[in-house]
């Protein structure tokens, strides 16, 4: 962390213009700093003056906001190991002392039964636990009995004292350097930051009467608050620290310099800029800026469909669904492949010659040109040299590396493929001929036999590492501290990768899903979309449906997915897997922002996978996205009812996640 703190504050000396970063379009921006974080200090001087300058002012901006990024994400899970460490030492403690508990729960009982017989009796109950028990072991077992006990809360928040001189080693340099920014709702956090700030400054100790007490919820309370009233300085600076942390997932907190925590309105399109294009019917979304039409349309549908399964699934006339006992069964899907045709694979496969994989390469760029797109970063013109370049990307390939492939070749050098792989090889021209590759197998007659192009799958592959997870916080919630990266890939039906991402570490694969249906550069229009559990949400679902695609999950847990419903009635067979009224008002009441949104981006003014994170973080008093999830359950909704009654969806989301697989 301090190393972090150290390298943001050496981007911030170069004092860069402010404004620098607003002036200049988004893309345009992170697409300069690319090219630039693949250069060497050689390559760079070759430019002249005014375009190694600009390479260099937006390395440096979209660095400083890397790095600041890291740092606040790195807090977040100090933090979150910090209350970890703290649950698991109260747990243990508490299992530590379970022996000495159970003996007094045992005296506890003793003594009850002793009680509960001189009542009965009418004897002396004094004399009968002196007899039984003695006073003096009695009297010992009570005062030992209030040492064990935890509390009547039973919270485990006392222990994270313990990390409190840990935090102290970075805390005071993270508050100093990150220069906070607050909506009306968190200006007493802000207030309270500006406090503990000057209590480090001055290396005070006794936190001022005047500090701000609004931020302290009940939980805290028991712990800031001294029985004299007086506010524990320890436990007031983690409270404010652990409040930081969950204004900055929701939104109500930013920071200056931040790609990931800055205000939510900075990443959407301007409201002015919204209105001009409202008031001239120019939103690029099939959907009207009045809601009253659209959404009343969509729950009389909603109503229709609702009916009609209710009434199916009580006569049993759902194809391959039974509704019994509030109980959903769904019949697995029939395979589409023919049980004769399964012995041909084993033929077909052997028929295929085998060929070394650089005559594949030379090959397919003789077919499609692709090498064409690799363009040199300066002229933009192909390389010369094509067999040299072609050995540059298998050195990617394969994950050989440059030095590795030049001990390989015969008559290649490394600096010769270090200078080809800097002015030609980067994320825009790997793009570029990625969609040169699935145009032309698209366009080639046999790719018919696969699909149409219209529908895709995806999911993630994940691809161990080397290095330790556990020590860094990165920790994923399907495969805990190991060591890895997950790579995010869009396949058509006609089984053309046409889009991948890297993954970021504990983020949902949901996250990414319509990044790759809008931003791949190949000719497919995909009109429906399959992926696995992992990758739907509520917030996925509204936005397919905002984007114009056709959303399809298949949904694992699907008889413990419940329905949501526009208004309360009663609907027999459904009632048990109905969870609840969609809240139509909200909706309404944000459909402004839900389509600026949504334009947003469509137009590319910010990536669906940043606005899914911040939205998937935000609590429940977000408008925006507690509508955004409105609107995506009645999608759901809609979706799942058609699941019940169409096999051939069923049949084809399956196929097409077995393409992806």
């Amino acid at each position: 962390m301090k190393e972090h703190l150290d390298r943001l504050r050496a981007w911030r000396e170069i004092g860069l213009p402010a404004g620098l970063r607003v002036a200049v379009r988004q893309n345009r921006l992170l697409k300069l700093a690319r090219e630039g974080a693949q250069m060497s200090a050689g390559d760079l001087a070759k430019f002249e003056a005014q375009r190694r300058h600009a390479t260099l002012a937006a390395l440096a901006i979209e660095s400083e906001a890397t790095v600041t990024d890291e740092v606040i994400e790195l807090h977040d899970r100090i933090l979150g190991r910090v209350f970890n460490q703290a649950k698991n030492r109260y747990r243990d403690a508490f299992h530590d002392s379970g022996r000495e508990i159970n003996d007094k729960v045992l005296l506890l009982g003793q003594v009850g039964e002793l009680l509960l017989a001189a009542r009965d009796k009418g004897t002396d109950p004094f004399a009968a636990i002196d007899e039984a028990i003695g006073w003096e072991r009695f009297q010992r077992s009570v005062t030992e009995a209030k040492a064990l006990a935890r509390g009547k809360d039973f919270d485990s928040l006392p222990q994270i004292r313990d990390s409190y001189p840990m935090l102290r080693r970075y805390t005071p340099d993270l508050l100093q350097t990150l220069n906070f920014r607050a909506a009306p709702a968190a200006a007493d956090l802000l207030k309270a930051v500006d406090v503990v700030r000057e209590l480090n400054r001055a290396g005070s100790r006794p936190v001022p009467d005047t500090a701000p007490r609004s931020i302290i919820r009940p939980r805290w309370a028991r712990v800031v608050f001294a029985e004299d009233g007086t506010i524990d300085r320890a436990f007031y600076e983690m409270c404010v620290l652990a409040e930081v942390r969950n204004a900055l997932r929701s939104g109500d907190l930013w920071v200056e310099g931040s790609r990931q925590y800055k205000d939510l309105d900075g990443y959407l399109i301007p409201a002015p800029t919204f209105a001009s294009l409202t008031a001239s019917d120019a939103v690029p979304l099939p959907f009207p800026a009045d809601i009253d039409d659209y959404l009343n349309k969509e729950i009389a549908e909603l109503e229709q469909q609702l009916a009609l399964v209710d009434k199916q699934g009580g006569t049993g006339r759902l194809p391959g669904v039974s509704i019994e006992g509030g109980r959903l069964r769904i019949e697995a899907a029939d395979t589409i492949v023919p049980a004769e045709a399964e012995h041909l694979i084993a033929r077909a496969a052997g028929m295929l010659p085998r060929v070394p994989i650089t005559d594949i390469l030379v090959e397919v760029n003789n077919w499609t040109g692709f090498a064409d797109d690799l363009v040199h970063l300066k002229t933009g013109e192909p390389a010369r040299d094509t067999h040299m370049l072609l050995t540059v990307v298998l050195a990617d390939g394969i994950n050989l590396g440059l030095t590795k492939m030049a001990e390989a070749c015969a008559g290649v050098t490394y600096a010769k493929m270090l200078r080809l792989q800097a002015m030609h090889v980067r994320d825009a021209t790997y793009s570029a001929a990625l969609a040169t590759i699935v145009n032309a197998q698209h366009q080639h007659p046999f790719a018919a036999h696969f699909g149409d192009g219209t529908t895709s799958s995806s999911d993630g592959q994940r691809f161990r590492a080397g290095n330790s997870a556990e020590a860094t916080g990165h920790v994923n919630p399907k495969y805990g501290s190991a060591p890895g990266r997950l790579v995010y890939t869009h396949v058509s039906d006609q089984y053309a990768p046409f889009h991948s991402q890297l993954v970021n570490v504990g983020v949902r694969d949901a996250t990414y899903v319509i990044d790759g249906l809008l931003h791949h550069e190949s000719d497919l229009h995909i009109h429906e979309h399959y992926t696995d559990t992992a990758g739907f949400t509520d917030h996925v679902f509204a936005l397919t449906h905002l984007l114009g695609f056709r959303f399809a999950p298949r949904i694992r847990d699907l008889a413990e997915t419940r329905l949501y419903i526009p208004r309360s009635r009663s609907y027999p067979n459904l009632d048990p897997l109905i969870g609840g009224t969609i809240n139509t008002a909200l909706i309404r009441t944000h459909w402004t922002d839900i389509l600026r949104l949504a334009a947003s981006i469509k137009t590319g003014t910010v990536s669906a996978s940043l606005m899914l994170r911040k939205l998937g973080a935000y609590p429940r008093q977000n408008g925006l996205a507690r509508a955004l999830r409105e609107l995506g359950r009645l999608q759901r909704t809609r979706f799942i009812l058609e699941w019940l009654q169409d096999p051939a969806l069923r049949r084809r989301t399956t196929a097409g996640l077995n393409k992806g697989e």
